[in-house]
């Protein structure tokens, strides 16, 4: 289903952080696959027996696969299928469709809070020498919500740095 983007004159209302959290959720079912597929090939093509074998090129890869995954489905229609699912979808300020420079930088920016928290951890883990304290790594994608709480609009950090936003496009499609 298309969805044609309203004028600029007319606003949408900005996406819930329940909606957005949902999608988040929906999304890493997607991306394991994505992942996975991406690690796969990789360990293909390197003849890889170990997960630690040239592992920052593993990273790097895996980082790009989740780029590339991003940047095709927002750069599409503005939504991936969890997006499409909870009726959100990614614009401009203006509503109109996001740049290729605003959406590379968007997921760019969309690491900063998760690393942040990713190295307070670390510096906890290193100052207490309790190597378990690295099991809340697992909680610091969902820091990026942490912003929204100081924002009037409740968009994300990374959508204020990169002129984006997160709208509820439900009304607009009449469901």
């Amino acid at each position: 289903m298309s969805l044609s983007v309203p004028s600029p004159s007319h606003t949408l209302p900005e996406a819930s952080r329940g909606k957005r959290f949902a999608s988040m959720m929906y999304e890493g079912v997607l991306l394991f696959a994505v992942v996975f597929i991406a690690d796969y090939l990789f360990d293909a093509l390197t003849q890889s027996r170990h997960g630690l074998t040239l592992r920052l090129e593993r990273q790097v890869i895996l980082f790009l696969a989740i780029g590339v995954y991003f940047f095709i489905c927002w750069r599409a229609g503005g939504q991936t299928l969890p997006m499409k699912a909870w009726h959100i979808k990614l614009v401009s300020q203006d509503t109109s469709r996001p740049s290729a420079v605003q959406l590379v930088g968007r997921y760019m920016a969309s690491w900063i809070v998760p690393l942040v928290g990713m190295a307070m951890i670390h510096a906890v883990v290193l100052s207490t020498g309790l190597r378990a304290i690295y099991l809340f790594a697992v909680g610091a994608p969902f820091l990026i919500f942490i912003p929204t709480w100081f924002r009037r609009d409740g968009q994300f950090l990374h959508d204020v740095i990169c002129g984006t936003r997160i709208v509820d496009i439900r009304q607009a499609i009449g469901a």
